[in-house]
């Protein structure tokens, strides 16, 4: 495996469609019922992320394996009314079958470096939570229910 890592670019929508899909399937399928992950659409995450990387206030990288979008990361301003920090984290993925790659880790670096941040997280996502801890992200407290495909799960906040 040899993961690169870049800014995104409009071309990437449909493999950063395909992880996104792929990773929601592979990381929820515990909190999500089966039948609402399997109505996920690439067309549809496609759609979406035309319009995110068209905002200016955020920033997406991919990670790459020979040329194949293994991974994706979004970093900018907090959306919370009340953001412990002024940059957010709203999504990481990386597909199951490049765990352990060090693809997460420098799409990490790459949106973040060592700034101050925060994030939401799946209270029940131990994998993601010891990632984050490892990276110095603590929970602050603050908890909410949001959705996931639809479906109610409970967040922690990590701040560092």
């Amino acid at each position: 495996m040899t993961i690169g890592v870049r800014p995104a670019q409009v071309e990437d929508v449909h493999g950063i469609a395909e992880v996104h899909v792929k990773a929601w399937q592979e990381t929820y399928a515990h909190l999500v019922p089966s039948e609402v992950l399997a109505t996920m659409s690439v067309d549809q995450r496609e759609r979406r992320w035309i319009e995110i990387l068209s905002l200016s206030d955020s920033v997406t990288w991919v990670a790459t394996d020979g040329g194949r979008i293994v991974g994706f990361a979004t970093s900018g301003p907090g959306r919370d009314s009340d953001s412990p920090r002024e940059l957010e984290l709203p999504s990481i993925y990386v597909v199951a079958s490049h765990y352990g790659s060090g693809a997460g880790q420098r799409l990490l670096d790459a949106a973040l470096g060592d700034l101050p941040a925060f994030l939401w997280v799946a209270d029940d996502n131990p994998r993601a939570r010891a990632f984050y801890s490892r990276n110095g992200f603590v929970p602050d407290g603050t908890t909410k229910v949001g959705p996931v495909a639809g479906t109610p799960v409970l967040e922690v906040r990590l701040v560092r």
